[in-house]
């Protein structure tokens, strides 16, 4: 069954009596090209245990299950669960998880289910949720990778440079802990329904260690967030509004000790120069 086949998806749904649901951002792949590429792309092989989110019909599904020792997939809308059981069938590699991908506890079910396997990630994320999953994904420290389908400006965003104005605190966040870039993009004819945006494949690989050594994390994060809170600003009026126990001066004091001019905006650090802010800020 060629689940990418546009007249062989509508029977499929219409067999099933399933109706898209704009509310999950659902929406399927219709050129058998772009899955394969996705599941190259994770670089899933036999001794990985693949962890899939909104697997839809399985179209990727498939194309991991051919490569991965084991493939589980995450599928909160129950109306494409029977759905699955017909397309998975073929697959004894395959299990399909239902509930939210948001409250499970991923790690404990990483450790159940991909004993003896390297765990990974592969999904075509809902648009509606890529900032909270990526997040859980990242947080679960034992997913060696994350290679994931999402809006074009949105992975751009994530893998932009450091010091651009392309980033925010999200970018950074996700950098000190991965190595992020842009494999292709897809178009959104790619899709049925067609959304009105592009997407992209980014693939996160996680870092042995931080991109930078910092004495304290929370505090250090709490720096990069609050020079994005007034994005519009200076760094040290951001950082003045974010931060206000610290007081301007001392805020203008460790700028000036880091060698950061006084107009400098938060978007122009690279996560070395907020390390340095941050324990200047600190001393």
């Amino acid at each position: 069954m060629n689940l990418c086949d546009r007249e062989v998806l509508r029977a499929l749904l219409g067999r099933h009596g399933f109706h898209f649901s704009k509310s999950m951002g659902q929406n399927f792949l219709i050129d058998p090209e772009i899955p394969a590429d996705i599941a190259t792309a994770s670089q899933a092989d036999g001794t990985c245990g693949v962890l899939e989110i909104g697997p839809g019909v399985g179209c990727l599904t498939a194309e991991l299950a051919k490569r991965a020792g084991k493939v589980v997939s995450i599928e909160l809308d129950k109306k494409l669960l029977p759905v699955l059981a017909e397309t998975m069938e073929p697959f004894d590699n395959v299990e399909i998880v239902p509930g939210d991908a948001l409250k499970l506890d991923l790690s404990a079910l990483a450790a159940e289910k991909f004993s003896g396997l390297r765990p990974l990630v592969c999904a075509n994320l809902p648009y509606n949720i890529t900032t909270p999953v990526l997040t859980r994904l990242v947080e679960t420290p034992c997913f060696e990778s994350v290679t994931v389908l999402l809006q074009k400006e949105v992975a751009q965003r994530l893998a932009a440079r450091q010091g651009s104005s392309d980033g925010g605190a999200f970018t950074l966040w996700l950098q000190y802990r991965m190595e992020t870039e842009i494999l292709f993009d897809v178009p959104a004819a790619k899709f049925f329904p067609a959304p009105k945006v592009d997407s992209a494949v980014l693939r996160c690989v996680r870092r042995e260690r931080p991109a930078v050594a910092v004495e304290d994390e929370a505090f250090f994060f709490r720096v990069v967030r609050g020079a994005f809170l007034l994005r519009r600003k200076t760094l040290v009026n951001s950082l003045s509004s974010a931060l206000p126990e610290l007081g301007k001066e001392r805020i203008q004091s460790a700028m000036e000790t880091c060698g950061l001019p006084p107009s400098v905006r938060g978007e122009k650090l690279s996560l070395e120069d907020f390390a340095r802010l941050a324990a200047a800020l600190s001393a």
